[in-house]
C-alpha cells in the first residue's frame, strides 16, 4: 500500500471512529498483520484504544458491510459463551477502499480446554433461530457470492440457493461438461428425499474451518464469517472438509445441543457445497471430488 493510499484509508477510519465514539479519534500507529489471503490487515493504536483494521479496494463493494452483519449476528447469538470481535466501523468499496474496524483480540494459546469452549459456544450459536432460512442480505463465502433470499423449506434453500446457485456461477467461470451437469441436475431433483423435513433455521458461521477461528487471551474466537440461517448440519460440512476439530469439540457441542445420530450420513452432501466452491475459486482436483460425492447420493 503506497503512502497516499495509506493516508486516505487511515483518515477515513479516524472519521468513522470519531462518529462511533462521539469524539475526535486519532490513529497513532498502524502495524501490518499477516495471515489473510484476500484482504490487507493492520493493528491500529488510536486515542480510543486498539483495533483490528482490514481493508481492500479490489473486492465486492459491500463485502465488509456484509461481514459486519454476520459478526454482529454471531455476537448476539454467542451471548458471551464464545468470543466474537465487536464491529466498530464498516465502509463499502468506492473511490477509496472499503474497510472493517473490529475489536482487537490479543492472540493467545490453547489453554487446554479451548476445544470444549468452542464446542459449547458453537452449540449455543446454533440454538439461535429465525423464522426462515437465509439472511438479511446476500453475502460472501470467501469471495464467492451467496444467495440468501429467504425460504421456509430447508431442502429448497439448500437445493436452489446453495448448490443450484453455485453451479450457475461455475458454468459462467469454469463450465462443466454436459454429462457432469446432468449428474448434478439429478442430484438437485433428489435433494428433498435426502434431507429431513423437520430442519430448524439455525444461525451458522458459514465458513468455519480451522483458519477462521483463533485462540485469543479471551478464549477461542470466531472470525471471517459467512453467516446465514441454515440447518446446523450445514456447518459441519466445511468443518469436516479439512479436519482440525477434535473429538473433545464434538463431545462438548453435543452436551449443549446434541446432533442427530444420522448426521454423518448427510455430511458429504453438505460438504459438496464447499468442494464445489473450491473448484469455482481454484479449479483443479476439487472437480472430480465433487462429482464423486454427487454420484454417491444418486
Amino acid at each position: 500500500m503506497n503512502f497516499q493510499f495509506n493516508t486516505i484509508i487511515l483518515k477515513e477510519v479516524e472519521s468513522h471512529l470519531s462518529k462511533k465514539f462521539g469524539e475526535d479519534v486519532k490513529i497513532y500507529t498502524s502495524d501490518s498483520l499477516g495471515g489473510g489471503c484476500i484482504n490487507h490487515a493492520s493493528k491500529i493504536e488510536t486515542s480510543a484504544g486498539t483495533f483490528f483494521l482490514k481493508w481492500n479496494g479490489n473486492c465486492m463493494a459491500d463485502m465488509f458491510l456484509r461481514e459486519a452483519e454476520s459478526l454482529e449476528e454471531l455476537r448476539k447469538a454467542a451471548a458471551g459463551k464464545l468470543a466474537v470481535p465487536e464491529v466498530f466501523a464498516a465502509k463499502e468499496v468506492g473511490v477509496s477502499p472499503g474497510f472493517l474496524v473490529l475489536e482487537y483480540l490479543e492472540p493467545g494459546y490453547d489453554s487446554g480446554n479451548s476445544d470444549q469452549i468452542l464446542g459449547r459456544g458453537l452449540a449455543t450459536i446454533h440454538q439461535y433461530s429465525a423464522e426462515k432460512f437465509g439472511f438479511y442480505h446476500d453475502n460472501y463465502c470467501g469471495s464467492t457470492p451467496q444467495d440468501n433470499s429467504e425460504k421456509t423449506n430447508w431442502a429448497e434453500f439448500f437445493r436452489d440457493n446453495r448448490l443450484g446457485f453455485l453451479l450457475q456461477l461455475i458454468q459462467k467461470e469454469r463450465p462443466l461438461p454436459e454429462g457432469e451437469m446432468q449428474v448434478y441436475e439429478q442430484l438437485l431433483n433428489k435433494i428433498p428425499e435426502l434431507i429431513p423435513t423437520n430442519s430448524v433455521p439455525a444461525l451458522i458461521h458459514g465458513d468455519l474451518w480451522s483458519g477462521n477461528y483463533m485462540n485469543t487471551t479471551s478464549g477461542p474466537a470466531l472470525i471471517d464469517p459467512a453467516s446465514y440461517y441454515a440447518d446446523r448440519e450445514m456447518e459441519m460440512g466445511i468443518m469436516t472438509m479439512f479436519g482440525g476439530f477434535s473429538q473433545r469439540f464434538y463431545s462438548a457441542y453435543n452436551e449443549v445441543h446434541p446432533l442427530p445420530s444420522e448426521w454423518p450420513e448427510r455430511n458429504m452432501l453438505y460438504q459438496l457445497y464447499h468442494i464445489l466452491n473450491h473448484y469455482y475459486l481454484f479449479g483443479g482436483g476439487y472437480r472430480s471430488r465433487a462429482l464423486q460425492i454427487a454420484k454417491s447420493y444418486l
